[in-house]
This record gives C-alpha cells, sequence and structure tokens, in this order.
C-alpha cells in the first residue's frame, strides 16, 4: 500500500502543477517532474501519437499557451482513480481555444517511477481541428 500512497502523491502533485501550467503558462514546476525517459501521447494535432523527451513536452507545453489556450485552459477535477504505477485525473476544461468558448471532458494519465512522472496520456471526449 506504501507505493500506491506515493504514486499518488507524486502524481497529484505533478498534476496541480500541470493545472496551474494549463491556467498560467508557467510549466518549470511540471517540466522539473518528468523523468528523464519521459513519454507522452496525446489524441490529435500536431502532437498526435507518441511523443518522447522532456523537450519535446516543454514544446507541446509552449503550444497549448501560447497558440491554443492564449487566456489559459481551466481544469476542474472530478475523479481521481490510481493503483501501483497510474494515476488517472479525470474533470472538464474549460476555456478559449483559438479565441472561442472550448469545454470538454479529459482524462489525463501519469504513470510514475522512482517519484518522478515517467509517461502522460491524454484522452478528449471531443477531437478538435487546429
Amino acid at each position: 500500500m506504501k507505493g500506491t500512497q506515493q504514486t499518488l502523491e507524486t502524481a497529484q502533485q505533478a498534476f496541480e502543477h500541470f493545472r496551474h501550467g494549463l491556467a498560467t503558462g508557467e510549466w518549470e514546476q511540471f517540466i522539473a517532474m518528468l523523468s528523464d525517459d519521459f513519454t507522452f501521447s496525446f489524441p490529435a494535432g500536431p502532437y498526435q501519437g507518441l511523443n518522447e523527451g522532456k523537450e519535446r513536452m516543454a514544446e507541446f507545453l509552449a503550444y497549448v499557451s501560447e497558440k491554443v489556450f492564449s487566456q489559459g485552459l481551466f481544469f476542474t477535477l472530478e475523479r481521481t482513480t490510481f493503483n501501483e504505477t497510474t494515476v488517472v485525473f479525470e474533470g472538464k476544461s474549460e476555456g478559449l481555444m483559438f479565441g472561442k468558448p472550448y469545454n470538454n471532458q479529459v482524462a489525463i494519465s501519469f504513470d510514475v517511477r522512482d517519484n518522478k512522472i515517467c509517461s502522460y496520456r491524454e484522452y478528449l471526449s471531443l477531437v478538435y481541428k487546429p
């Protein structure tokens, strides 16, 4: 149970940094929690599919903050599910996407290893078209 609790605590801390980044564009604390062999998967757009590395994630997050949601994206957490290695955060995201109203149901999954986030996957209830 101790490993599961540590996984949850690490992921919750990373998620709070992630949520802060979505709202403000300040990503340093989130990126600092990523492992050296970090991978992420996104369902649509120029970063669709599997991506590798912290630098690639930093590019993705800059794209999200500067181009897609330049006025911030706000995430309301509805549910958290976890096991020994993975934590899933479900909720609603709201903001202006390319200047137009955006509301979506989202699931974000973090895999945790050695108190770092080693993988991120995002699932959307709709597919956006940039």
